[in-house]
């Protein structure tokens, strides 16, 4: 028998706010209906969506997998549905954004450029700020959901965290520096380099924490908040920089060349994601551009 709707929106419900109490809240129906639904869909499909322990429900790998083709399935449907809805001037639709700014020109900007195709109607506010202000924003409900950086999200209880990029830290340098030609840099090839420290999203904090695990101790030359400006100094030769490959371009705005290089060690990632409020009933605006959020990230990782 195959899956229906309502069981992918009870599986959804339940892997959203972890508990089939919850769920049932949520959506207003009977526990019972949810549990059954699910053992129903596990059935179908032959996988265990979920782990149950006696605090509630942990989605399995399976579950995490089918739990973002199932989102796209809803909302494709509600698309379909909302495409012989009539439009009503009286109830417009707001989407309210929070984004960083390390992602707000690198991620954000192709899943805003699909969502505003798909939903033109839509009136998108956005604001970009530091993560740890986004995440008071999203607790209070003052944002619907944010793409930023969650590596380090510190209120995991209240919010729900998706992944779209993971990226690696590499080692930026201007071209013609004697380290482009060296097969293998180390740690202790940085130790006499001048650095060039971005300071927004963390990136500093964390960048300090992976040069002390390094044990290497450079010289900040420089600290700056613009990415362009991290770009500009390092193809001049005024430093080097250890920063995610997510924002590597080769060349600066002056047109000079910039280099990119791995460092023999276990660089750490930052991972980019969307953020959202947990167990919380989100606008379908907001619905929406999460799932096509999903959607980019499937594309990508194909």
């Amino acid at each position: 028998m195959a899956f229906t709707i309502r069981q992918l929106q009870y599986f959804v419900a339940v892997a959203e706010v972890g508990t089939v109490s919850g769920a049932a809240q949520v959506i207003s129906i009977s526990q019972s209906s949810v549990t059954e639904a699910i053992k129903e869909l596990e059935n179908d499909l032959g996988v265990s969506l979920f782990e149950r322990h006696s605090r509630g429900l942990n989605i399995t790998h399976k579950g995490h997998q089918f739990l973002r083709h199932a989102r796209m399935i809803l909302n494709n449907v509600s698309g379909a549905r909302m495409a012989f809805d009539e439009p009503k001037d009286d109830e417009p639709r707001v989407l309210q954004l929070g984004v960083t700014s390390l992602v707000a020109g690198y991620i954000l900007s192709d899943i805003l450029s699909r969502y505003r195709r798909a939903y033109p109607s839509v009136s998108v506010r956005a604001i970009e700020d530091d993560g740890s202000y986004l995440e008071h924003l999203l607790v209070g409900g003052e944002l619907d959901a944010a793409v930023m950086v969650i590596s380090n999200v510190r209120d995991q209880d209240a919010l729900q965290a998706e992944i779209l990029e993971t990226s690696p830290y590499r080692l930026w340098l201007p071209m013609g520096h004697e380290l482009t030609t060296v097969e293998r840099i180390t740690p202790g090839d940085l130790s006499s380099e001048p650095l060039i420290m971005l300071t927004i999203d963390e990136i500093e904090e964390a960048t300090g924490k992976l040069l002390g695990s390094l044990g290497a101790t450079p010289e900040i030359a420089f600290r700056t908040r613009s990415v362009e400006a991290v770009r500009g100094l390092v193809a001049t030769g005024a430093g080097l920089a250890l920063l995610p490959q997510l924002i590597y371009r080769p060349w600066s705005l002056e047109g000079d060349r910039i280099e990119s290089r791995d460092v023999s060690a276990a660089l750490p990632v930052v991972q980019v994601g969307i953020v959202w409020r947990r167990g919380s009933a989100l606008p379908q605006a907001a619905r929406d551009f999460i799932a096509i959020a999903q959607s980019q990230n499937l594309t990508r990782q194909k």
